[in-house]
C-alpha cells in the first residue's frame, strides 16, 4: 500500500465517482475507495472523516463541472450554460447525480458554483433580497428536469404511458390527448429555460 500525498484529494473523489458510476451509491464506501487507489482505508481519514464527508466532497466534485467557463458572458448565457451542463452531467453520472438534490453544497467548490449563480442573478437585476429564492427556483427546475430524465419519467418510453392516460374521470387528459407526447426533450428543456428567463428579467 502506498501513502497519499497532499494533492491526492481529487484522486480520492475521482475514485469514488468511478465506483458509484460502475456499481451505484450503495457500493461506495471508504474501503472500496481505498482499494481502488491502492491505500489502506485509514489513509483516507485525513481527507474525509467518514462517508458523509466523502459524499459532500463528491457533490462538490460534480458541481465543479457545472461552473460557467466564460465569466464575461451575459447573465442569461451563464445561467443557460449552467442548466445545459447540469443536464449533461446527469446523463454522464446517473447513479450519482441525485446527490445534488439530496445534499447541500457545503464544500468550497459547491459554494463557488452557487455564488456564480448568485452573481448572474445580481447582474440580471434581481433585488438582493430575492436572489437566494430565485437561485432555488432555477436550481430546483434544472435538477428536477435532469433527474426526471435519468429516472425515465421524461423519456421516449414514458410517452406511451402518457398517451394512454385518461378515462371517464380525466376529461382534461382526453381533451389534451393530442398534446401529451413529447417529441423532443431538448426542445422542451430549451423552451422551459426561455420561460424561466422571462420570469427572472422583471423580478
Amino acid at each position: 500500500m502506498r501513502k497519499l500525498k497532499t494533492s491526492r484529494q481529487p484522486e480520492i473523489l475521482d475514485a469514488a465517482l468511478a465506483i458509484a458510476d460502475e456499481r451505484g451509491l450503495d457500493a461506495l464506501s471508504m474501503r472500496a475507495v481505498a482499494e481502488r487507489i491502492g491505500v489502506t482505508p485509514m489513509a483516507l481519514y485525513g481527507y474525509f472523516r467518514n462517508k458523509d464527508e466523502l459524499l459532500d466532497g463528491l457533490v462538490g466534485r460534480l458541481l465543479t463541472g457545472l461552473a460557467p467557463a466564460d465569466h464575461g458572458a451575459t447573465w442569461e448565457e451563464r445561467l443557460r450554460a449552467f442548466a445545459w451542463a447540469t443536464r449533461r452531467m446527469a446523463a454522464e453520472h446517473p447513479a450519482v447525480f441525485p446527490l445534488l438534490l439530496f445534499r447541500s453544497s457545503v464544500t468550497p467548490d459547491g459554494v463557488r458554483v452557487v455564488d456564480l449563480i448568485y452573481q448572474a442573478l445580481l447582474d440580471a437585476g434581481v433585488p438582493e433580497a430575492q436572489v437566494p429564492r430565485i437561485e432555488r427556483l432555477v436550481s430546483t427546475f434544472v435538477l428536477g428536469f435532469a433527474v426526471s430524465e435519468v429516472n425515465g419519467r421524461f423519456s421516449a418510453a414514458s410517452n406511451e404511458s402518457r398517451a394512454h392516460r385518461g378515462g371517464p374521470d380525466a376529461p382534461a387528459h382526453r381533451r389534451l390527448a393530442g398534446h401529451l407526447e413529447v417529441d423532443d426533450w431538448d426542445a422542451e428543456f430549451a423552451a422551459d429555460l426561455a420561460d424561466l428567463m422571462r420570469i427572472i428579467r422583471p423580478v
